[in-house]
């Protein structure tokens, strides 16, 4: 299979007021393109921060970052900025959608932010993506109108809008009830499988890992 990222040697290290912490060090790590790959490990042990290292959110100490052929770790903020708003969709454990935003302008953001001109194609995409995840009726709803389980769907397809090569989720059903977590992964592992999307998710549920291709521990 074609190699989505590639991780090289990577160590994260802190430095503090008396000592200097070690994430983890000389980490290798491969994903292949249309995978869905679980990191998993005891809190403390550097899930999120492999995360935000390969998908451009942070630099390592030491190694290198590929993605797509291209490494990522040198390029300077203006381009891994741009890079992430082209190539890259987020999902975290909190939805961070704007309060003042509905479910579908929240879902939009990421194309407006990218620079992109919504037209009636753009929307008429946000629409049947919130209608696939069952928020067609929830459209012009607000946040605060919606249930925990509805504003975490709202930010599945808000990081799906602008076509990302790979989606990256922080322990993305951490905050919902069983019931509810239960069917935002169904959603989740749907629609990246449909969509042919690489999927890397940060977890400690342990049943959300076994469903993966491949788990990395740390």
């Amino acid at each position: 299979m074609t190699e989505m990222i590639v991780g090289k040697s990577l160590s994260k290290t802190y430095r503090t007021l008396v000592d200097t912490v070690s994430v983890f060090e000389n980490l290798e790590l491969k994903i292949d393109k249309g995978s869905m790959v679980a990191l998993v490990g005891e809190s403390g042990r550097g899930k999120t921060t492999l995360l935000n290292i390969i998908s451009g959110l942070d630099r390592p100490s030491t190694g290198e970052v590929w993605f797509g052929g291209e490494r990522i770790d040198t390029l300077d903020e203006e381009m891994l900025s741009d890079f992430r708003n082209r190539h890259v969709g987020f999902i975290f454990q909190h939805h961070y959608l704007l309060e003042d935003f509905t479910a579908l302008e929240n879902v939009l953001l990421p194309l407006r932010i990218g620079g992109k001109t919504i037209g009636e194609k753009e929307k008429e995409k946000a629409k049947e993506l919130l209608s696939r995840v069952g928020l067609s009726d929830r459209l012009r709803h607000y946040p605060d109108q919606l249930s925990g389980g509805e504003r975490q769907r709202v930010a599945i397809v808000r990081a799906l809008i602008h076509d990302p090569d790979v989606v990256f989720a922080d322990e993305p059903t951490g905050s919902l009830d069983r019931r509810n977590a239960d069917r935002v992964e169904a959603i989740l592992w749907e629609l990246c499988r449909s969509m042919g999307k690489t999927f890397v998710v940060a977890t400690h549920n342990m049943e959300l890992a076994r469903k993966c291709d491949a788990v990395i521990s740390l």
